[in-house]
Order: C-alpha cells, then sequence, then structure tokens
C-alpha cells in the first residue's frame, strides 16, 4: 500500500507541471526574445534549486555521514522553500543584468510560484516535515516525524502557508483578469509572503538565532530590505522616465 510520505514526489511534479504550465502560457505573451525566456526560465531553476539548499549547506558539514554516502539523500533532504524563492529571484535578476534586459518579468513568475509554494506545503503535510509547535487547539496533528509522545497534537503549519498561498494565488489571478498591479505582482506577493513568514515562525519549533529572533524571521528581514530596495530603485527609473528594469 502507498504510504503518505510516498506521495510527497507525487505531489510536487504535479505541482511543478502546473506551475511550468503557466509560465510558459504567461511568457508566451512576453516581448521578449526566445533565447532570452529561456536564459531567463534556466536562471530561475537553477537558482531556485540552489537558494533551496543554502541554509542546508551553512548548518553543519554536508560532506560527511550519512549525506557523504548517500548522494540522493543529499539531493533530496534539507530544502527551504523560502531560500528557493529568492535562489531564482536573485537568479533571474543577475540573467537579466547579464544580458542587458531591462523589461520586468516578475509578473509572469507570481502565479506559478504560488502555484509551486501551495503545493510544496502540501507535500511537506503529507511527509510529516515542517510541522508547528505544539498547541492544543482542535484541529492540531500527530507528526510521527516530531517524535512526540502518543497523543501530542502541533501545529498544522504547512496547511497555514497551503491557505496563505492559496489566497494569494486567487488574487493574483484576479489582479491578471483586472490587469491591476501591473509590474508589482511579484514584489507584493513576495512582500507579503516574508511577513506573514515571519509571524508564523513564531508557532513554529526552530530555535533562537539571535536577539529572540530565528534565523530564517532575519532572513525575512533581510530579504524585505532588499525586495523595497529594488521597488524603490524601479520607482526612481519611472520617475526618471528610464525604461523599467
Amino acid at each position: 500500500m502507498l504510504s503518505w510520505r510516498a506521495l510527497y514526489p507525487l505531489i510536487m511534479l504535479a505541482g511543478l507541471t502546473v506551475s511550468y504550465w503557466a509560465l510558459r502560457h504567461r511568457t508566451e505573451r512576453s516581448t521578449l526574445a526566445t533565447e532570452h525566456k529561456l536564459a531567463i526560465g534556466w536562471a530561475a531553476f537553477v537558482g531556485a534549486m540552489l537558494g533551496a539548499k543554502l541554509p542546508f549547506w551553512l548548518s553543519g558539514p554536508i560532506f560527511s555521514g550519512e549525506m557523504a554516502s548517500n548522494g540522493w539523500l543529499w539531493i533530496a533532504d534539507g530544502k527551504t522553500i523560502l531560500g528557493g524563492i529568492f535562489g531564482g529571484y536573485v537568479a533571474v535578476e543577475f540573467a537579466k543584468f547579464c544580458l542587458g534586459i531591462r523589461q520586468r518579468t516578475g509578473d509572469n513568475f507570481a502565479v506559478p510560484i504560488a502555484i509551486a509554494v501551495a503545493a510544496g506545503r502540501v507535500g511537506c503535510f503529507v511527509s510529516g516535515c515542517c510541522f508547528g509547535q505544539i498547541t492544543s487547539v482542535p484541529w492540531g496533528c500527530s507528526f510521527p516525524l516530531a517524535g512526540d509522545p502518543a497523543g501530542t497534537m502541533r501545529h498544522p503549519t504547512q496547511l497555514y502557508e497551503v491557505a496563505f498561498h492559496g489566497i494569494a494565488l486567487l488574487l493574483l489571478l484576479i489582479c491578471e483578469r483586472q490587469n491591476l498591479l501591473v509590474n508589482r505582482r511579484l514584489t507584493v506577493y513576495l512582500a507579503a509572503y516574508l511577513m506573514y513568514r515571519f509571524v508564523s515562525e513564531w508557532i513554529r519549533p526552530e530555535p533562537i538565532f539571535w536577539l529572540t529572533l530565528t534565523v530564517y524571521q532575519w532572513s525575512c528581514v533581510l530579504l524585505l530590505v532588499l525586495l523595497l530596495l529594488s521597488e524603490w530603485r524601479y520607482l526612481g527609473q519611472q520617475r526618471s522616465g528610464a525604461q523599467p528594469h
């Protein structure tokens, strides 16, 4: 019988497939040259994969013990959605800089990212990882990977995030239909996610990194500052009459 954890790769494959279809549908309407579309797409993929692994690399030795003897485990384990999103974001901006592309492309990525992340968190829930702190709320769930005594309930933080990205997806589709937040959809979505993630860290069992905040909360602060600086730069270009980046 197929276990719940075995569904994780199937859910991820389905989410990435739908996400890719959504991205391709949107980039087809772009005025960018075909080779530039391909370069940006590959930059997003590679950047997301590397960014998702970055916190894992920084957390300790990666070429020792079980990880060193099992290459597949090293690739499949230890990923973070937060790092993946912004790894892809930075890689795309770098690729555009190298190619001299000044056209904003973020609107094409907002809906596909929301789809992929929502699917990823469903996968996290069925595999039993990324759970929250112990709770007494009636919708609490038991997660065997937490190693808790029988009957211990925890916040299903994965489902909370599925709800967040699901609502974001709906709002982004409305913005596309009504032509709202043009050239700002990705920025608004990512900023909202960073604020959500910062708050939700309070109910996740993550260790304190510095000044009562976790490493993910500090990452949210840093990334939000960088995102706002990028938006400030874009607004400055608009005011000066320059072509938006």
